[in-house]
């Protein structure tokens, strides 16, 4: 697996690499500084397994960078990291595509968390092509507990407390079940497994 590190700040860049390596060693890790060179880089470095982008590079505006990726690889997963608080853009970067957004305050042990989930989720549920089961028989375990935990109106760190993981960890695993299912909200998710039976009535 080939790895992108798009962030232009150096320093955070190298601590993030670090982490992927600890996360998935034997994965090439590929670091750039701005967008502009991906599609040069892509063809000498090989396909992307997965993109981590930092929002403020010098040739994206707000959420330019997520779109451009998602666009031109819409099944890679994608972790934004950025300064930018949460608040302000996170909606915005998770209905463009994004699997999760962490902010760089977190700590190291969150964004390792966030992105092991991340890879891990990828792995073990691929997108099925045409033809394959509908989405609710290819749910996981952990998939189904969070319906039945939205269901119970929890909020992310209810989730959090109760599974024994970060927020950022639960945030992959509902936008991951949220991309499973073909929604993009918690209430089109219980809307949608009541409809289908995965929830007891």
């Amino acid at each position: 697996m080939v790895i992108y590190v798009i962030d232009d700040h150096p320093l955070m860049r190298e601590a993030v690499v670090m982490l992927l390596r600890r996360i998935r060693p034997g994965s090439e890790v590929v670091e750039l500084g701005q967008l502009s060179s991906l599609d040069k880089t892509v063809a000498a470095r090989g396909e992307p397994g997965l993109f981590c982008l930092d929002l403020r590079l010098p040739d994206t505006v707000g959420i330019s960078g997520v779109k451009l990726l998602k666009g031109q690889y819409p099944q890679v997963p994608l972790a934004v990291i950025s300064a930018t608080p949460a608040a302000d853009v996170e909606e915005w970067c998770r209905e463009a595509g994004a699997d999760v957004y962490i902010e760089k305050t977190a700590s190291a042990a969150e964004i390792g968390a966030a992105l092991r989930t991340l890879l891990l989720a990828d792995a073990q549920a691929g997108e099925a092509p045409d033809g394959e089961p509908k989405p609710e028989t290819r749910l996981s375990k952990r998939q189904k507990q969070l319906i039945v935990m939205l269901d119970e109106g929890l909020s992310n760190r209810d989730i959090a407390e109760r599974l024994g993981i970060s927020e950022h960890t639960v945030k992959v695993h509902l936008w991951r079940l949220f991309r499973r299912l073909g929604v993009k909200s918690r209430t089109q998710t219980l809307h949608y497994a009541r409809m289908n039976g995965l929830l007891s009535q």
